[in-house]
């Protein structure tokens, strides 16, 4: 069968190649992979700057953001043949740390956890993977076209969760939230707000494509100006860029006792010069959180599905602004000015047939 591999550390080693049908012994569910999405940490696997293979193994199958459908599944899973269904990318390390220990692997503390398609395991580019009944998640089939969102939208699931767990550490009535970066993260960021009933404000430098309109179509207003002009004194700020300039403005611009969490990667190659001391005083003195979140665990999966099945559907088609079949991978790859997510399609549906005369 055909995957999607790269040569971990060596730019430009993706290609399709045919691999040997995924073993039993990696999961007793066995799913035909629709769709995959690209993100930033494929491309970054791509270029040579990431991922690890497998052990033993020179080269890794790409891919953690999937979509797929149940060919077979074990006697008395909660799954059956045609279900529409996600794979979790994390795995508990196997000491375990105090958090795997309880099922809380995408808060390892040791490093030692595994990742499908970025760390030690293969991924979800290929036309066929098992999967550990644990660590698949179940779509509605009305989310068919949309589910490869799942996996980023956990992500934002998670960030929302601990949002409020923080919150909760006083009298906290939020009215309103600033998302940075109108990329895949920060709309899905942006949609769960939204579904929270707050004032959603979204910043982003573009003021032309597709993301302008697709968060007034959500109901959310567009900046792209400063931060501190976009939202001033808002409860909550979502940074998804990892800009570093906009992480420190995020860090000053919400009301006292503002929460910042963070869920973009800074490149830590750009050095700014910041009055750290200034900052300090305000965050103290104003009671103010800044957090950094990242992966997800299985029920952030679940409240991802729910939130999805919840959304416009048509909006978040609009999200998915190229896809590409796996013989032109390339093409999600490489993404362009105006794309907000791309996928590489692993099972097209048939063309039309001809008509008869």
């Amino acid at each position: 069968m055909r995957a999607l591999t790269v040569h971990p550390g060596v730019p430009g080693s993706a290609r399709i190649e045919e691999i040997a049908e995924p073993h039993a012994s990696a999961g007793s569910v066995l799913v035909k992979v629709l769709a995959v999405g690209v993100c930033g940490t494929d491309r970054e696997i791509i270029e040579g700057s990431y991922g690890a293979a497998p052990a033993g193994e020179e080269r890794l199958v790409l891919g953690h953001e999937s979509l797929g459908r149940v060919l077979e599944a074990p006697p008395g899973a909660e799954l059956a043949a045609g279900d529409l269904v996600v794979g979790i990318v994390r795995r508990p390390d196997p000491v375990p740390c105090a958090c795997c220990a309880v099922g809380e692997w995408d808060m390892c503390r040791n490093g030692r956890y595994t990742e499908r398609g970025i760390k030690a395991l293969h991924g979800y580019c290929a036309e066929r993977v098992r999967i550990e009944p644990e660590f698949v998640v179940s779509l509605p089939p009305h989310l068919d076209r949309i589910g490869v969102l799942v996996e980023p939208t956990s992500v934002v699931a998670k960030a929302w969760e601990q949002i409020e767990r923080i919150g909760r550490r006083a009298a906290w009535f939020p009215r309103s939230v600033l998302v940075i970066g109108a990329g895949p993260i920060g709309l899905l960021a942006a949609l769960l707000g939204v579904q929270r009933g707050l004032s959603v404000h979204v910043l982003d430098r573009v003021t032309s494509g597709p993301k302008p309109q697709l968060v007034r179509d959500l109901g959310a207003t567009y900046h792209a100006g400063a931060v501190n002009e976009a939202c001033p004194g808002v409860d909550i700020i979502l940074e998804c860029t990892g800009v570093g300039q906009l992480v420190f403005d995020a860090m000053r611009s919400t009301s006292p006792g503002g929460i910042v969490c963070l869920t973009g990667i800074s490149s830590g190659q750009r050095l700014l010069e910041a009055n750290i001391a200034a900052l300090n005083r305000s965050l103290v003195l104003e009671n103010d959180v800044v957090f950094g979140t990242v992966n997800a665990n299985r029920r952030h999966y679940e409240e991802a599905v729910g939130a999805l099945a919840r959304a416009d559907s048509a909006w978040l088609e609009r999200l998915i602004t190229r896809r590409a079949p796996l013989e032109r991978w390339r093409e999600a790859i490489d993404r362009g000015p105006e794309d907000v997510k791309t996928v590489i399609d692993l099972s097209p549906p048939p063309s039309p047939a001809p008509l008869s005369r």
